[in-house]
């Protein structure tokens, strides 16, 4: 592939040929972690099953197997395979799943065989693919460079530290840089891997493969509608009780003059303190908190949707509406029917008569411009507002 122009390196491919070959990074191939095979499976199943009545022939699937250098032995699956890292080079696509948790820690290095490798792919023309995780080792390769990325939203921040030169987006379910391609965490995977057959053998193969899959083609919003809007851990102690007295009110109109007075501070000065303790402002901080509220009541109850505007602070259903497309990326419709009730969930109180305030927090008003985020490719939202706080772990996307 290397040598052709820009814009026919990923056309579709013709009836007859090879829809290409896919190499898979199999990283500590002794002793494959089992939250890891998650990822591994999906690009398998995709790419790794003939499926003749759609295209004849298939992908061809190479299963690279990389020994991470100081894995321990655990409980963790081994591969068999024949190939090795150098045949990820010379593949039409490149995909790396996942790697290591320790990798992901700093506690263990990447193998430099691994990065060697996916630079010379690269070099020779092929389509680089990560999933998750993965984006910590085209980011170590230096792929990411200059260009716009994303990973599981837990995980961003962490990966914008390390690889600045790169730009990475929170909100999306994947981003499609071209020749560079990178998906948010766990079922985000499969969003991208049914995204690349639907680039190559055109779309009613790619839904015809998520329907054998019981899967949506393709699906509303990004992953900002999985990001977990709690109050901050590490808050202030000054300022604990004043945000869990607002969580408590979100159906009041609540100003940050008011806040400020609960918790005997200037504006100012809370305002700083905020800033400080939750890498926001006042204001963005209590959009995040009705925006939560009537995440968990979508969630949690049958509520309709004026009620929940009301109970969220967050006013009439046409302003929820507008909140939830351009924060959430999906309507409260949508979010509601992807997050059915639960039975254990208590419903909210009732929400109190609006009440008059200085300094507007109150429900219902634009959010600043500058607080917004844009729109962006591959159906979400770019967040540019205050920076959310990072989360432990890797929950189900």
């Amino acid at each position: 592939m290397a040598g052709l122009p820009s814009f026919a390196q990923f056309l579709p491919y013709s009836e007859g040929m090879s829809a290409g070959t896919v190499a898979i990074a199999v990283i500590d191939d002794r002793d494959l972690a089992m939250w890891d095979v998650y990822e591994l499976g999906i690009a398998c199943a995709v790419f790794g099953v003939p499926r003749p009545e759609l295209h004849d022939p298939w992908y061809r699937i190479r299963l690279c197997a990389v020994s991470g250098e100081g894995a321990p032995d655990g409980s963790g699956l081994a591969l068999r395979t024949p190939y090795g890292p150098d045949d990820l080079v010379g593949a039409d696509t490149v995909i790396v799943p996942s790697v290591p948790d320790p990798c992901v820690a700093g506690d263990r290095e990447l193998p430099e065989e691994l990065l060697t490798a996916l630079r010379r792919a690269a070099a020779g023309g092929a389509r680089m693919v990560s999933m998750c995780t993965g984006a910590y080792a085209l980011g170590a390769a230096g792929l990411l460079d200059g260009r716009r990325a994303t990973a599981h939203w837990s995980h961003t921040a962490d990966l914008a530290a390390r690889f600045p030169e790169a730009e990475f987006d929170p909100s999306v379910l994947y981003v499609d840089d071209g020749d560079v391609l990178t998906s948010a965490g766990v079922s985000a995977g499969l969003d991208l891997c049914l995204h690349l057959v639907r680039r190559d053998l055109g779309a009613h193969v790619a839904n015809q493969v998520a329907r054998g899959m019981v899967v949506p083609a393709h699906r509303a919003g990004g992953q900002a509608q999985f990001i977990d809007l709690a109050v901050p851990a590490a808050a202030d102690d000054g300022l604990a009780p004043v945000l869990e007295w607002a969580v408590d009110h979100l159906d009041l109109p609540l100003t940050v003059d008011g806040l400020a007075r609960r918790a005997g501070m200037s504006p100012r000065t809370f305002y700083r303190r905020l800033r400080a303790a939750t890498g926001t402002t006042p204001l963005q901080w209590l959009l995040d908190q009705r925006l939560a509220r009537a995440q968990s009541l979508l969630e949690a109850t049958d509520l309709p949707v004026e009620r929940i505007g009301e109970a969220s602070g967050l006013g009439s259903a046409a302003n929820l509406r507008r909140h939830f497309l351009q924060h959430v990326g999906v309507t409260p419709t949508e979010y509601r029917r992807a997050f059915p009730a639960r039975p254990d969930v208590p419903e909210p109180p009732e929400a109190a008569p609006p009440a008059g305030g200085d300094r507007s927090l109150r429900a219902g008003r634009p959010v600043p411009r500058g607080a917004a985020r844009r729109r962006s490719a591959a159906g979400g939202s770019g967040w540019r507002g205050g920076r959310r706080p990072p989360t432990a772990g890797r929950p189900p996307s």
